[in-house]
């Protein structure tokens, strides 16, 4: 899919009411970093759902260019141009990892295009800032090849929009979480880039969240996968 300057890399499978589904891997969520999770994640929801799967701008096969005003709301916008492109009106939404904070910004821009939404660990900020400035320049050096129109201004205000916060979730602020209409159903983190504290932020102020303790051990990783069945099809709007 090409969004003016924006080239977005997606995949489909299965069929059924749509599930956008984002990926692990910090600022490399790509498709191929599902396999990062404790099950076929992807595989799962395809038996009921038409699941979308896509490389976020700048990891695997898509592209943006970089500019010192990008942030959260430009992950977005490709979010819902790719829903645009494919004639998706409303979907459920399943995130891992960086995926929370893009669920969690979808919820808050774009409420009416979302049924239900599953965050799996998200990300969020506990004493760890450093930690995600040091990723992002990680990822911003090993990039910065792919982009001659960044100056080091642009690349410093991608990064502090991203990570500059001081919002739990990243994207959003915290008080915006209490207006989240979604059900959500929330699995916990546990480790610095996913303190259990956001899982348990969100699951806590959002109305109708449900939070998910033991789940990434092998003995509990068939009733999370049944959960999430169960928790997307009781949400999925009829007809």
């Amino acid at each position: 899919m090409e969004n003016g300057d924006v080239r977005i890399q997606y995949e489909q499978m299965g069929e059924g009411f749509p599930v956008l589904a984002f990926a692990p891997g910090g600022m490399r969520s790509t498709i191929e970093a599902w396999s990062l999770a404790p099950w076929d994640v992807p595989g799962a929801l395809a038996a009921d759902h038409r699941v979308v799967l896509m490389d976020q701008r700048n990891a695997g096969e898509s592209f943006a260019p970089v500019h010192a005003s990008d942030g959260w709301d430009s992950y977005t916008a490709d979010h819902l141009a790719l829903l645009d492109h494919l004639g998706i009106e409303r979907c459920h939404l399943v995130g891992m990892c960086i995926g929370g904070p893009f669920v969690a910004n979808l919820l808050a821009r774009a409420p009416e295009r979302v049924a239900a939404a599953v965050c799996l660990q998200p990300i969020g900020q506990e004493d760890n800032r450093d930690a995600f400035l040091g990723r992002f320049d990680e990822f911003a050096a090993e990039e910065a090849k792919n982009h001659p129109e960044a100056s080091e201004a642009d690349w410093h205000g991608l990064r502090e929009n991203l990570y500059g916060s001081d919002n739990t979730l990243w994207s959003v602020p915290d008080t915006a979480v209490a207006g989240f209409d979604a059900p959500i159903l929330v699995f916990a983190g546990g480790d610095e880039p996913h303190p259990a504290s956001a899982s348990a932020m969100l699951a806590d102020v959002a109305p109708h969240a449900t939070l998910v303790e033991r789940w990434k051990a092998p003995e509990y990783n068939d009733a999370a996968r049944e959960s999430i069945a169960s928790f997307l099809s009781v949400h999925t709007p009829l007809g």
